[in-house]
């Protein structure tokens, strides 16, 4: 098994640069020697130690790992919904660390797209008024075209006058994703995407998101327990005990477990 980001982090940190050079992409996201230590004293627990990692623009990235490796603590570290204890994350060459809160709330607000387990639509906002609510905020007209071509695409034209109450748990997570998308984000963070799912709506949103990468050239960084899940991304990166032990290229699901069962 592959110990890129174990005890020689530069090692994976330059691996990682080597691969974007070569391909001609971009990273988008860059996280060098992230630590993040929840509690103090005898209590301390160290969630995530010394990652680096980058994330390439156009590509479809699974975080996957054994619970409490730190893979949650990793996303909510590089989408700037939490600060390090330790290290630097720069989104679109803008290092998070160096913004206040305002200013971060507005970066994540303009350069990230988020999909959450939990759908987290509001109840009396209609699909429609939920997709377009990111827009709204940030006080920007509306790109209809853009628009159009994305609730065709994700299959819920027909549904835009619904409340959640009145849709599937497919159809609420196709409208988080068209939502997650409509200000073209940077990088679009989803966590657990399909958890909440039964397995032709999980694999309806995995399509779907891989559609969004591959025809809309948009960055897809997920956080899974799931292999099926997984095995629809460009890349498997393996978090065990806060640190990366395996990252590489697109894996098949049996793969995927393969390596779950060998961190445990």
């Amino acid at each position: 098994m592959d110990l890129p980001g174990g005890s020689r982090p530069w090692l994976h940190s330059w691996a990682v640069e080597l691969s974007s050079a070569e391909n001609g992409r971009a990273n988008i996201v860059e996280a060098r020697d992230l630590s993040r230590r929840f509690g103090e004293g005898d209590a301390a627990v160290d969630a995530l130690k010394n990652v680096s990692v980058d994330f390439q623009t156009g590509r479809y990235a699974a975080i996957m790992g054994p619970s409490g490796s730190g893979k949650s603590t990793l996303m909510h570290l590089l989408a700037g919904l939490d600060r390090p204890t330790s290290g630097s994350v720069r989104i679109g060459g803008v290092e998070l660390a160096e913004l206040d809160d305002a200013q971060l709330t507005k970066l994540r607000r303009d350069r990230i797209g988020f999909v959450f387990q939990t759908f987290n639509l509001l109840p009396v906002l209609s699909a429609q008024e939920n997709i377009l609510l990111p827009v709204s905020i940030a006080g920007r007209e509306v790109d209809r075209e853009w628009f159009d071509t994305l609730v065709q695409t994700i299959g819920i034209a027909d549904r835009l006058t619904h409340r959640p109450a009145e849709m599937s748990g497919g159809q609420q997570q196709r409208v988080a994703i068209a939502r997650a998308l409509v200000s073209k984000p940077d990088v679009v963070f989803a966590d657990e995407p399909t958890g909440n799912l039964d397995s032709k709506s999980s694999n309806d949103v995995l399509e779907l998101l891989r559609h969004a990468v591959d025809d809309f050239t948009q960055t897809v960084v997920t956080v899974t327990h799931d292999a099926h899940a997984a095995s629809f991304a460009d890349r498997l990166v393996v978090l065990a005990d806060g640190a990366i032990v395996h990252d590489g290229g697109a894996q098949t699901a049996e793969q995927a477990l393969d390596l779950m069962k060998s961190v445990g």
